[in-house]
């Protein structure tokens, strides 16, 4: 962790993902860059690890140790555990005095119910914010890949989670359509692990499901002689055996997601008032989150709707980045954000 510098605030901005929990902490920029897990033992509820460490468990522990995702499809699935992994990493930016509370933003999916809203707020409190707010993740997507959301112009955002994708039509401060679709990473990893164990008998982890979509992974309609060796349980004779994987039997393991998400980019688009559609046929697409970098994606949603595709030059950090943006503009954001006096 680097030391702080200059003027020193303790207002954080935290994008609570799926895969991945970033903070941004205000005049620093992102300061946390961690995996959402935590390995608890279960024989005495003690929290053993979080973030990177965790993670590293995953698959490698005994029984009585089990590594947690806490959070599910980009909401709260075990609200204790997020809060002690909320408080983790608020407390891993500094060594702050414990009487200084910070002012914090947390990000949550579009539709989100009031319970969940209600649940993540209480867990920001809980954590030690002095005053906590809510932000729907696509508008934090939108204003950390730098699009003009406070102007009465038609922008449009895919966000592609690990736990959902997000699409959403934004104008004049708010989020005028929008879906929120169960297709994110973790769907995709699934998908991979599904087709390995159909084709080819063969058990394989979450982890190497994972590094198969990212060296591997393309969705791109052009051919590719791409592959990989993996290791994993043959299901038949429960030994170890290695197969080579070809990069055109990844595409066809994640058509089905892939499909679902450009359907209901088109669906949004469909629904979206006019004047807004041609502002979006004019200045493009923005394409953000972790799965922008899967290859051929852009290309994929670019020539089924015959619109511009821009993916962010950072897609995995552009919600924390929003969540920065916001918390400088708190006062004149009434309409975008929601406080815990709300609820």
């Amino acid at each position: 962790m680097r030391l702080l510098k200059g003027r020193f605030s303790q207002d954080l901005g935290i994008d609570l993902g799926t895969s991945n929990t970033l903070i941004y902490q205000k005049n620093e920029g992102i300061v946390v860059r961690e995996p959402s897990v935590v390995a608890l033992n279960e024989k005495n509820d003690e929290i053993l690890a979080v973030g990177k460490k965790a993670n590293n468990m995953i698959g490698r522990t005994p029984g009585y140790i089990k590594a947690i995702k806490p959070m599910k499809d980009g909401v709260i699935a075990d609200f204790e555990i997020t809060e002690k992994m909320i408080r983790y990493f608020i407390h891993k930016t500094t060594n702050r005095s414990k009487f200084i509370k910070p002012r914090i933003i947390v990000c949550i999916p579009s539709g989100s119910t009031d319970v969940e809203k209600r649940s993540v707020l209480d867990a920001a409190s809980e954590a030690g914010a002095k005053e906590a707010y809510l932000i729907e993740e696509a508008m934090a997507a939108a204003m950390g890949a730098g699009l003009p959301v406070q102007k009465p112009i038609g922008n449009m955002i895919v966000d592609i989670g690990g736990g959902s994708t997000e699409i959403a039509v934004i104008s004049l401060g708010g989020i005028v359509n929008s879906e929120v679709i169960r297709d994110g990473g973790h769907k995709m990893d699934e998908k991979i692990i599904q087709y390995i164990k159909t084709k080819y008998k063969l058990a394989i982890g979450e982890r190497t499901a994972e590094e198969l979509k990212k060296e591997i992974g393309t969705v791109s309609l052009n051919k590719t002689e791409a592959s990989k060796q993996i290791k994993g349980r043959h299901l038949l004779k429960g030994l170890p055996k290695a197969i080579e994987v070809k990069a055109e039997e990844i595409k066809e393991a994640l058509q089905a997601p892939t499909e679902n998400i450009i359907n209901t980019v088109k669906k949004v688009f469909e629904n979206t008032p006019p004047e807004l559609s041609s502002d979006i046929i004019n200045n493009g697409i923005m394409l953000t989150g972790g799965g922008a970098l899967l290859k051929g994606i852009d290309k994929r949603i670019q020539d089924e709707l015959e619109i511009a595709i821009h993916r962010e030059q950072k897609p995995l950090e552009s919600v924390a980045l929003g969540t920065g943006i916001a918390l400088g503009e708190i006062k004149i954001l009434p309409e975008t954000l929601i406080s815990s006096s709300e609820y």
